[in-house]
This record gives C-alpha cells, structure tokens and sequence, in this order.
C-alpha cells in the first residue's frame, strides 16, 4: 500500500469513528519535520509533562491513530513534501508581489515604475542611484538623473518641434554602446516620463539585422551613439525612406541628414514632465521592447508591458534584496538581466548600482571591494570566467552575499563558492517573451528552478516529448500532447491564462502565433512554446537538457545559424553553406576578414575571437545551451 493511500485509510478510519485528524497529522508533521531522534525527545517531554497535558489530551483513539500512522509511515516525508516550508514561503512572496503589482496596476492611471522613481527623486534626491565605471567614474544621485530625465524631455521637444508624435503612441529606439550608458539612461526615463515606449538595440547588429530592428519595433525616432557612425551610416538611406529621424548623441553631426542632441541636452531646463501627458498608459501598454533571436533567424522586438517591467523590478525584493543592497552588474543595457533587473530593479527599490561598461574578470572582485557591493547579476559566463583566473589571497575577502542570474552550470556552481566563500546563489529561467518563469529558491545545486504542485496550480506548464527533426511537439491518437515522466527530458510548454499572458512580439501576428501550440491538455488550451528541452525529478527541482532549432549561445549571446548562413552566402569564394549549430566555425577561420560578418547581428564581434580548433575537435559545451541572459 503506498503512502497516499495508507494516509487516505486512516483519514477515513477516523471519520468513521467520528473522531479529530489533527493530532494524527500534528505527529506526522513533526516526525518529517524535525525526524525521528528530535521527535522522540519531545514526545518523551510531553509524556513527563501529561499531567499538565490532561485537559487538552485528546480522545485515546485519536492518539492509538497518531501512533499507527508513526509506525506505518517511512520515517522519511514523501519528495513532494520535503520542501514544503521552502515552497510555502516562496509562494507567499510571489503571491505578495503579484498583489502588490497589481494594486498599483489598477489605479487610474496607473502608477508605474516612472511613479516610483520620480517619488524617490524628490524625497531622497542625495542619495545615490548609481556609480558609473567607465570613463569619467563617478557616483550619480536621484536628483540628477531625474533631472537628465526632464531634460531629454524638453530637448527632444525642441528638437522635434514638439512632442505630438511620442505623445501619440509612436516608439523611439537607442541604439548606443555600453560606455554611453548613463546619458542613454537619462534619455529613456525622459521618454517613459511621456508614456513613449523605447526599443533598446543591440549596438553589435549592423545591416539588414539593424535595419529591420529598427523598423519592427515602429520607432520614428533614432537616437544613435556616434561611436557607431559607420552602423548608421551604412543603413541610413533606408531609414530615412521609412521617415525616421535619426540623431546623435552628441554636440554635433558628421553626417547630412542626422541631428545631434548633446547641445539641445545642455540648455534644456530641468523642469518637472506633467504627469498628466503619460495618462493613457494602461497595464498592458509596451514600455519596452528587448530582442530576441529565435530560429527565424531575424531578432525580434518581444514586448515588456508596464506590468512586467514592475514585476522583473520587483525580482530583487523576492531575493530578500534591500534598499540598504549594493548591486553591481557587467550586462548590458539591450538585455532583461542586465537593465530591468539591474539598472531599473534597483531605481525601484532605492538600492545603489554599481553599473560597469564592460566585463572585467581581473577588475571585477576589486569593483566589488571598493563599493562594498553586496548582490552581484550574472549570466552563467560571468562565474565561469572568474572562477578561471589565478587564485588571490584576497579571493574571500568581499561583502557579496547573493548572486543572482542563470545559466549556470553545476560544476561551476561548486567551484564558485569554494574558492569565492559561501554566497548564496539564487538561480532563475526565464525569456524576455514567455509568460513564466522559475526559481531555484532552495538553492540545489545545478538546477535551474524550483516547482511544487501549488506552484503549478498557479503557473500551469507541461513537459511533453517533442520530435528533434520537426521541432513540435508529439501527439498521441487523440491529438494530444505526451507528457514526459519524472526525470525525462521534454519541451517546455507554459500555459497562456488572463494571469499570465503571452503579449509576444511587435510586428505581425504571424511571429507571435508561430510560438503558440493549442490543444495541448485538452481542446481549446493555448500554450507557449519555448524551445527549451528541460528535465524535472520527482522533488520539482528543474534542469536544463537542451534548446530546440537553429540557435546557440555564444558569450551570452543569441546567434542564429540561419543569419550565419544568409552571411556566408554573400562570400565570393564558398559555393555552398551548410546551415547547422556550428556552421560558424567557419567564420573564426577568417579572422582577418571581419567585413565578411558584419552583416550578422550576433557575429560581430567574431574579428575579436581567437582562432578556433577545426570543426572535429569541437564538441558543443553545456553552457553554450544553456546560459539565458534574456531573463
């Protein structure tokens, strides 16, 4: 008889006999709980203590019950229950972060993120925001970046002539290197403070992959690094065919037809932004669009709702972070990781963070030092490359207390806190357009994320085989999707619900629906598909297994084989490309040739790369499949 069923015949038997359950449960509990040693002392304790007990004693059938289910019950709590307190409470925190978002979302109009920031600007303006790495170091307070905020504003309308069109729904787009980061920051609160929603570039794309960025996320508006004059320049006649207006962020312009705004930026006052011209923002409103590449080939612009840009904010008080935390993050600003949960994560919160331009694994534990930083971000790299660098006596002298990211593969897991000390690490999955995600709150080792029966009551999703070739799922006679049993690898499909919505991408419909499998359960039932192979043992615990299509990851980056292919094709001397995972070797064996690649959005930065084995003696490494920086 298995345990379920003993635990049912007992309840039963009890029902009948018309007597109390409960100290039958209350004994079990403790014996799982505190197991079988400590449960003994205190049982002994509680009969020394019986003649204080006697009035609360329960009928003697109701004890005979507790002790037969003590000695029919394994001393052990079943898989499901082993982690219940860890469950309940991360249930409890994320049912209180839901309520709270949305409270906030239901108000008229509704108080988003820009609310919160332009409170704490006026009641704490001193305090600082953020510290800035790159060239010209400095810390910058709340009041000056809400006043840069203010400022881009009114330059912008100047510039413009006016501000009817951002006002009117229309998009902007930033496209801008790493080291123009707070300027860039300033520029899009201004344009969230009109309710104007932003895409966010990959600065690395150029061609036809930037041209096309631009254009899917709608934006009139371009606002250009003039570090990258030469990206701009090569696409900007079909730009401008499109009638976007293109500027510089900078004092002046090299090239016709391009503005710049840096003057404009300089005299523009620093004036409160009305609230009022942000009023017609609803919950589900794009704030953002991010980019993602998926076996299209193509990135798209998934969009980031007001509501879900608060709820990845609101990530960093799930973790326990504080506004007394300082965080300190080396990703970039065009990734969810590195600027919803980083950057804007902690305006929300009012915690310090400490932005660097670019990853430096022998400069990162000093950054760490000097700022007292307490929280580090990373994606499964991050870890992986200081791990790799030469020992210092100094290794465990830090303040950092949790890290939190994803992607990170077992072994460096280990070796991270053995060396580092022993920092919690809080290890998330997630996509910038599925609709949700996990949390390895427990902290296992190796596993992405944690799921518990009332947690999947609350986030529905299936594991079901798939068909490698095809890249679907499989159905059974019934047309029906196959779940996969305890341990077995299979897609990952998230239930679309009113609570947890698939918004999808900008542009045509086509590209959304493309992610969307129906009739997985049962008739009528919509799911989102999310590529991902994963695994999930008989404790709830979730690992990664492998990513379905023409993808790979590479530094934390998407690449598609079928961009790497429409490349390649363009070469001269190659009469056929094979379009495969590692079809991009054949890029490093051209590293003088760079100009070949530029083309491709992800292989960029390829001219950089040392050169790589022939393709027999590479064998395709964990991370490079599992690391997600999107989430």
């Amino acid at each position: 008889m298995g345990i379920w069923l003993r635990l049912a015949f007992l309840l039963l038997l009890l029902r009948a006999l018309g007597q109390p359950a409960w100290p039958a449960a209350v004994a079990l509990s403790l014996r799982w709980l505190l197991g079988d040693s400590v449960f003994c002392v205190l049982l002994g304790l509680a009969m020394l203590a019986r003649p204080w007990l006697c009035p609360w004693m329960p009928h003697w059938l109701s004890l005979a019950a507790a002790a037969l289910t003590l000695a029919l019950l394994p001393s052990r709590s079943p898989p499901g229950l082993r982690w219940l307190p860890a469950d309940m409470a991360y249930i409890v925190g994320i049912l209180h972060l839901g309520l709270a978002v949305r409270a906030r979302m239901r108000r008229h109009p509704p108080d988003t993120f820009v609310d919160t920031f332009e409170r704490r600007a006026r009641a704490q303006p001193g305090r600082t925001s953020l510290v800035w790495k790159g060239t010209g170091s400095r810390p910058v307070t709340f009041r000056e970046l809400d006043d840069r905020a203010c400022q881009a504003v009114w330059a912008l309308k100047a510039e413009l002539g006016g501000l009817a069109g951002l006002l009117g729904g229309e998009s902007a787009a930033l496209l801008v290197l790493d080291s123009q980061t707070i300027p860039a920051l300033g520029l899009w609160l201004g344009l969230a403070k009109l309710g104007c929603p932003v895409a966010w570039i990959n600065p690395h794309g150029r061609g036809s992959p930037l041209v096309y960025s631009v254009l899917s996320s709608g934006a009139r508006l371009l606002v250009v690094d003039p570090e990258l004059r030469e990206n701009l320049e090569e696409v900007l006649p079909k730009l401008q065919a499109e009638n976007i207006r293109c500027f510089y962020l900078s004092h002046s312009s090299p090239t016709p037809g391009v503005g710049a705004l840096g003057a404009a930026l300089d005299v523009a006052p620093t004036d409160p932004v009305p609230t009022d011209l942000r009023a017609g923002i609803k919950p589900q409103s794009p704030a953002l669009f991010i980019y993602t590449s998926g076996t299209t080939g193509l990135p798209k612009a998934a969009i980031v709702t007001h509501e879900r840009l608060l709820q990845v904010c609101k990530m960093l008080s799930l973790a326990g972070v504080t506004a007394d935390d300082v965080v300190y993050t080396v990703l970039p600003m065009y990734h969810v990781m590195g600027f919803i949960l980083g950057v804007l994560g902690c305006l929300e919160l009012g915690a310090t963070c400490v932005l660097a331009p670019k990853f430096s694994a022998s400069r990162f534990w000093d950054d760490c030092r000097q700022h007292g930083v307490t929280v580090i971000l990373y994606v499964g790299e991050v870890l992986r490359y200081l791990c790799n660098t030469p020992q210092r006596p100094e290794d465990r002298t830090h303040t950092v207390r949790l890290a939190m990211g994803n992607g990170l593969r077992a072994d460096v897991w280990k070796s991270f806190q053995q060396r580092f000390g022993p920092i919690r690490i809080l290890e998330s999955y997630g996509s910038t357009e599925g609709n949700i995600g996990f949390v390895n709150y427990p902290g296992r080792c190796g596993a992405l994320g944690k799921m518990s029966c009332l947690l999947r009551m609350l986030s529905p999703f299936e594991l079901v085989q798939f068909d490698t070739e095809a890249e679907e799922p499989v159905r059974d006679n019934q047309g029906f999707c196959v779940p996969v049993g305890p341990g077995e690898a299979g897609l990952l499909l998230t239930q679309v619900l009113n609570h947890q919505p698939f918004v999808g991408y900008r542009g045509a419909r086509e590209l959304s629906e493309r992610k969307l499998v129906r009739n997985v359960r049962r008739r009528g039932d919509v799911y989102f598909n999310t590529g991902d192979v994963l695994t999930m043992d008989k404790e709830g615990f979730l690992y990664f297994r492998d990513r379905l299509g023409d993808t790979f990851r590479w530094k934390g980056e998407n690449v598609s084989t079928r961009e790497v292919e429409s490349v390649l094709s363009l070469v001269d001397f190659l009469q056929e490309v094979v379009r495969a995972r590692w079809a991009w070797l054949l890029c490093s064996w051209f590293p003088a040739r760079p100009s070949m690649v530029r083309g491709c959005t992800s292989m960029s930065t390829l001219g950089s790369l040392p050169m790589l084995h022939p393709i027999s003696s590479v064998s395709r490494t964990p991370w490079q499949s599992q690391a997600r920086s999107n989430w």
